[in-house]
């Protein structure tokens, strides 16, 4: 069964019908799962890249009928040939499948097949139809029984997709193809809509996502991805200077409760969003004065300003959900107490903590030595967090780093430095963040390794450390950074700012031994539904998976509601048709960054307005600009829209 039969995908046939254990040739370029469920087993995948066969008992003229049944159900119908000829190929399949058929539809099915796939404007069209044109090749005598046969053929068990290689990149899979293209038609609220048919919080997440989607955008392989994120602040910054006020439809379930919700970062509000759109009566206790959790507290006011937050967040409210706002969970009120009083416990808390480098002097209270999320959080609450410190050198080379640095000239500090221990390459931080530091004049110091904390008099006064060099790779595939003899050196500055990571402050959960936890200090759910061993109890965002990107708690939270309405309403929190496909994208990629789309490029992104470097570093106004109406329209309209269909029979 796990052998390959054939296989067209992605334009390399190999055909082992007839051939036996070593004169079979191997399949190089699919991984294709030997399940979907797991009492599934996976006989045949016909998608946008060909036909892959695995079961030789496999109808192929009936996964064929299938499978462009779907890609016509998908067919935007704005190329009339796509819409017209995609219905003409799949009636006449079922026609074929019902023993009807006649030799001539064959040749229609192929001459459909190439004209659709020439004439189409986005790859619904041009890719769909060819796997089709591959089976009529490949597996003539097939169509040709099915059609001398005159017998009704048996339906098979099927499982049909329809994605994008943005949409499977996407945590929470947004349509974005389709709100771009709204974008480009100018139904800018359209577009938010459908945004927010997974999503609550458009204008935080098209400020400071990291934009797993453009990374997976086939424009990339003709030109520069289109600016996906920055388009989804477009329609959030226009229906805010319109003043409109979205209408979230609420559809209660048969059976609905009351949840509580510990901590309103983006995890907590997307629970809370999904919960009350199902008519769920949901509290949310947070510790901080206000909204947002990390994203409050360590995205700076310069990339997040605090009233986009704030007012996405007032619309959750809007929709009947009560956010407690200075209380902490464990502290103020117990997690038992949250327990007895609702239906179900979504926790939701951020990495608060944190953690040190393991150098000399770390422990020992010096002034000016100051955690990286500390420091964040006092600038971003409009305090200076050491105002007697001048010289900044801040550790570590992710974004909370960067953000550090580039926060520290905010607050009046003129000399900024950044130590990491790796090359510029090696940098885990977003490549626009490291620029645009790089653009406000911080001091890099790379291939450097702190190694002690120098202070006079309690307050520190330098930091000492040695020059690194590149070594074998480690177990993140990095060339390991080892210590270079004698290279010791000291940067002179009053404040050490160590950026190196967080954790978590779990001590909610103190006395409790039903609700597990890993070494990492995070709760161990189930990764699909979000469930602890306590059935009552659910977690997504930093608290499940250690310190993460926004759009990936936002993805947990939405996840967790879902499943916390089914356990209200006593249906099983089985994995859904989504998930099962989830596991086999990650398998069967959805992106080939070595496709060739087959025309020229040519049409770069649009990019957003910046303030200059020296007047931006001094000052907590927003440093980019959003897209101009006409920038929006002319930059959606660079999309390629692409979707396609992935047919499984089992």
């Amino acid at each position: 069964m796990a052998e390959i039969l054939f296989s067209s995908w992605g334009g390399e046939v190999v055909d082992n019908r007839g051939k036996e254990g070593q004169d079979a040739e191997p399949v190089n370029n699919i991984d294709l799962p030997e399940h979907f469920r797991q009492d599934e087993k996976i006989k045949a995948l016909m998608g946008w890249y060909g036909l892959v066969l695995r079961d030789p008992e496999t109808d192929v003229v009936d996964l064929c009928r299938v499978y462009i049944r779907e890609v016509q159900n998908n067919s935007c119908g704005k190329c009339f040939l796509c819409r017209i000829g995609t219905r003409v190929m799949a009636e006449t399949l079922d026609r074929i499948c019902d023993g009807q058929g006649e030799n001539r539809d064959l040749e229609i099915l192929g001459r459909l097949a190439d004209s659709i796939s020439e004439s189409s404007k986005c790859n619904i069209g041009q890719s769909g139809p060819l796997p089709i044109k591959q089976a009529l090749e490949h597996f003539a005598a097939d169509f040709e029984a099915a059609v001398n046969e005159k017998r009704k053929r048996p339906t098979g068990t099927y499982h049909s997709k329809l994605t994008a290689p943005c949409m499977d990149a996407c945590p929470i899979h947004l349509d974005i193809p389709n709100y771009v293209e709204a974008i480009r038609e100018g139904r800018f609220l359209d577009s938010l809509d459908i945004i927010r048919e997974k999503l609550p919080l458009p204008g935080v997440v098209g400020r400071v996502c990291v934009r797993p989607c453009e990374e997976h955008c086939r424009r990339m392989n003709l030109d520069e991805p289109i600016s996906i994120k920055f388009l989804k602040r477009f329609v959030a910054d226009y229906e805010l200077s319109k003043g409109k006020e979205p209408k979230f439809e609420i559809e209660p379930s048969e059976k609905t409760g009351k949840i509580a919700i510990v901590g309103a970062g983006p995890s907590g509000v997307t629970c809370a969003y999904h919960l009350a759109r199902k008519g769920h009566k949901v509290t949310i206790y947070e510790r901080l004065p206000e909204p947002g959790g990390m994203s409050a507290m360590g995205i700076p006011d310069y990339r997040l300003p605090r009233p986009i937050l704030r007012e996405e967040v007032d619309r959750i409210e809007r929709m009947g959900v009560t956010i407690n706002y200075g209380v902490t969970v464990g502290k103020d009120i117990k997690l038992s107490q949250l327990e007895a009083d609702n239906d179900a416990v979504f926790i939701a808390i951020g990495a608060q903590l944190g953690t040190t480098m393991g150098v000399e002097g770390e422990d020992q209270g010096y002034a000016g030595y100051i955690k990286g999320v500390d420091y964040l959080l006092a600038i971003n609450q409009g305090r200076d967090p050491y105002p007697e410190g001048k010289t900044v050198v801040v550790v570590g080379g992710g974004n909370v780093a960067i953000d550090c640095v580039r926060c520290s000239f905010r607050v009046g500090k003129p000399n900024v430095n950044l130590v990491y221990r790796r090359t510029k390459n090696e940098m885990p931080a977003d490549d626009v963040e490291i620029h645009d530091a790089e653009e406000e004049k911080v001091n890099f110091h790379f291939l450097t390794q702190p190694i002690k904390i120098l202070a006079k008099d309690g307050k520190v006064v330098g930091l000492e450390c040695v020059k690194m060099e590149l070594g074998e790779p480690d177990e993140s595939g990095r060339r390991r950074p080892v210590p270079v003899e004698g290279s010791n050196f000291v940067i002179d500055c009053d404040i050490v700012v160590p950026a190196i990571g967080q954790t978590m402050d779990l001590s909610l959960l103190e006395g409790r031994d039903d609700v597990k936890t890993t070494r990492w200090k995070t709760l161990v759910v189930d990764e699909v539904t979000k469930q602890s061993d306590n059935p009552k109890i659910f977690s997504a965002g930093d608290c499940e998976t250690g310190p993460g990107a926004l759009i990936t708690a936002c993805a947990g939270g939405r996840k967790a509601a879902l499943n916390i309405d089914k356990m209200i309403n006593g249906l099983p929190l089985e994995y859904t048709e989504e998930d099962y496909f989830d596991k086999f994208f990650s398998k069967v990629k959805v992106f080939d960054p070595a496709e060739d789309i087959g025309f020229l490029g040519g049409r770069p992104r649009k990019q957003l307005k910046m303030l200059d470097p020296e007047t931006r570093k001094w000052t907590n106004d927003e440093v980019e600009q959003g897209f101009s109406l006409l920038d929006a329209v002319a930059e959606a309209d660079r999309c390629l829209r692409c979707y396609r269909v992935a047919t499984i029979k089992v």
